[in-house]
């Protein structure tokens, strides 16, 4: 892993830490499902950076959410994060662009944390409609902010758009 990695994904890992825990007044609470607006963001940005810094920045929200709510139910669904930031972060380094990733990872995303609910005692009909679709809706506002702050990043640098 080069320094600008390993730096990278110290920042975001603790972000993703930080977040949770920070600003708990963003979570919106509908049980079985939670959502905390930007806390996605982390690990999403990841992605963009390699495999290895989205899966410290999906631990790394993992363990925020553990700290903040002490909720083993939802300290596995943020867990899940380093699953999907993997996976995105794979696609992302064969060729796909930023947008498509976060569009692709979307299901994946939802169902993953569908199931996490079921061995807590949920049906699978509050799995699929409350966390799944409450899951998808945090996913497209979280994904919008990612662009948006990388787009930010890249201009910074000098490039005009995303890759």
């Amino acid at each position: 892993m080069k320094t600008r990695e390993l730096a990278l994904g110290a920042l975001l890992a603790a972000l993703s830490v930080v977040i949770p825990i920070a600003f708990g007044f963003l979570r919106v609470t509908i049980p079985p499902w939670t959502g905390t607006i930007t806390s996605h963001v982390p690990t999403m940005l990841a992605m963009f950076v390699s495999p290895a810094v989205a899966l410290a920045a999906g631990l790394g929200s993992g363990i925020g959410f553990l700290l903040a709510t002490g909720s083993a139910m939802v300290a596995a669904r943020a867990f899940s994060h380093a699953l999907w930031g993997l996976f995105g972060a794979i696609l992302y380094k064969r060729g796909m662009k930023p947008w498509l990733v976060l569009l692709v990872i979307l299901p994946i995303h939802a169902l993953l944390e569908a199931a996490i609910v079921l061995p807590f005692g949920f049906d699978l009909q509050k799995a699929l409609v409350v966390v799944g679709i409450g899951t998808s809706l945090h996913h497209v506002a979280d994904s919008a902010i990612t662009l948006a702050t990388l787009g930010l990043v890249l201009l910074s640098q000098g490039k005009k758009k995303l890759a």
